[in-house]
């Protein structure tokens, strides 16, 4: 039987099935994926092909790509049966709408040197799994980059985000242009460009997407013509009344005269906090850098006060539902989002916000003392919790969420007297007496302390994950107090912390420590 079986002719490939051609596009919501599906339809059909177009959804936004596959042959008389997924080893073009989708489809068996021209956007649009890691959770680009020129027989690679925005439309013209430029499918480019002109929408627009798009891959981008090196950008210059004016510089002034190593640091820090509360809340910034610098000296760099200068604005400038509420509604926030999504006269925007307060939130803007008597009274925080702890939809686009939210954004004068403030103070100066108590016999050791703060940020759960983890950081820390290889310990301790959401590395480094001490 295995004779028999080894001693048959392979069937021949039908010559026809080298006239398809297997186009796969992944991309995300907001990057029209599907657009650019009907654009590569319209080109095909108006240049002779049978094509056939499907979609596989992925999960959410940016936890999982929509694959649009695209399958297309010569009109010869017959009926093409096509496929409806593509298949590792058997695409023709493969489409990525972000840098990361080109990784997955790599790693999927989507390109291969022997036929794939791969062509993907190089800006980065972050998944899920990378915002929710508590450390730096953004995945290495560069690694994707190299595995792309080995993997793909042609590679296009530019920033087709940028191109596209810069010329006021989607991702999806520009890689349409890229498609075209490319020579992978044998159509001329004005059938690509009328495939765009008889959509109908932002023609406009999309034809100067795709002519940047189409530009870039027939050839690399030019670099500007400039002999000199590109200055950073200016910082902006803080508009008000004179005395205020006047008040800022003084602060600026004071910020500029701490050693060099640290001054661009407490530069930004002072605008934080600034920004976070008022002037007076600036000075007390500076005031306690004062007190750290102190302790520092141009023989350890003022690694000391550069670390002090950062951490202490994060912790003074922490996330309460007044600064929520004030970001929510600034101009800048709604420039921002009127000129991603591209609004004007004939797209309207309607914005809302998903917000779930909890009692614990609500009773944090109380005053001190009340916000603990109530916090102390379970039966109480119950009580609030049931009335307050909803999901809600907010139209902030509309007058009467938008002044709900501006309110409460502009209560910061009472931010000073409330229960959240106290809390924060007490943290921030438990946290930072402990460093410089450290820095004292230990400098190194004082150092790593100070940035812990690292694992504080963010709001509601998020804060509550992190202080958790920093309260056990900070312990563990204090343990080591003595020990020649104390800021090293406390090093891996921050790092343990920032290696999952629970903690439980974290935790076994704490353990480790107490087996030895």
């Amino acid at each position: 039987m295995n004779e028999h079986v080894q001693g048959l002719d392979p069937r021949k490939r039908d010559a026809r099935m080298e006239t398809i051609i297997k186009l796969a596009v992944m991309a995300v919501g907001g990057q029209g994926g599907g657009v650019l599906s009907g654009w590569i339809e319209a080109v095909a059909r108006a240049n002779g092909y049978a094509v056939q177009a499907t979609s596989v959804a992925g999960v959410a936004q940016r936890t999982g790509a929509t694959i649009y596959y695209i399958e297309m042959a010569p009109m010869d008389g017959g009926v093409p049966i096509f496929s409806l997924a593509p298949a590792a080893g058997d695409v023709d073009i493969l489409i990525a709408a972000e840098m990361m989708e080109a990784g997955r489809a790599i790693l999927r068996g989507f390109v291969t040197p022997d036929r794939t021209t791969l062509i993907a956007s190089t800006h980065r649009s972050l998944a899920v799994s990378e915002k929710m890691a508590p450390g730096d959770g953004i995945a290495n680009a560069d690694e994707v980059e190299r595995a792309a020129e080995v993997a793909a027989q042609q590679l296009i690679m530019h920033d087709l985000e940028a191109m596209a925005v810069g010329a006021g439309s989607v991702i999806s013209s520009s890689l349409f242009g890229a498609l075209a430029g490319s020579g992978a499918l044998p159509f001329p480019r004005e059938s690509f460009e009328e495939a765009i002109r008889a959509s109908g929408r932002g023609v406009d627009a999309s034809l100067r997407a795709f002519a940047l798009g189409y530009d870039a891959a027939r050839g690399p981008v030019p670099a500007p013509l400039t002999d000199e090196p590109a200055l950073p950008a200016a910082l902006p210059v803080p508009l008000g009344p004179e005395k205020l004016s006047r008040d800022w510089e003084a602060l600026e002034a004071r910020a500029t005269a701490l050693p060099e190593p640290a001054r661009e640091m407490a530069r930004a820090g002072l605008r934080k906090v600034v920004d976070f509360q008022d002037l007076a809340y600036g000075h007390a910034y500076l005031d306690r850098l004062k007190d750290v610098l102190k302790l520092d000296s141009a023989e350890n760099g003022f690694e000391l006060t550069t670390e002090a200068a950062k951490y202490i604005a994060n912790a003074m400038a922490y996330d309460d539902m007044i600064r929520v509420a004030d970001r929510k509604t600034r101009a800048a926030r709604f420039q921002r989002i009127r000129a991603e999504m591209g609004v004007s006269e004939e797209r309207i925007l309607r914005l809302t916000e998903y917000t779930h307060p909890r009692a614990v939130e609500v009773v944090s803007l109380f005053p001190a003392r009340l916000g603990r008597w109530t916090e102390a009274r379970p039966r109480l925080m119950g009580w609030i919790d049931r009335r307050v702890n909803k999901g809600r939809r907010l139209r902030s686009d509309s007058l009467r969420h938008f002044l709900q939210l501006y309110i409460l954004g502009g209560l910061k004068r009472w931010r000073l007297r409330s229960l959240r403030h106290a809390v924060e103070v007490a943290h921030l100066e438990n946290w930072l007496d402990t460093a410089l108590t450290q820095a004292k016999t230990d400098y190194a050791h004082g150092v790593e302390i100070l940035r812990l703060q690292r694992l504080v940020k963010g709001y509601s759960d998020t804060h509550a994950r992190g202080l958790s983890k920093f309260g056990r950081a900070l312990e563990g820390a204090t343990l080591l107090t003595g020990r020649d290889d104390a800021a090293d310990w406390t090093r891996r301790l921050r790092e343990a912390a920032l290696q999952d959401e629970d903690g439980e590395a974290l935790d076994g480094a704490i353990q480790t420590i107490r087996s030895f001490l």
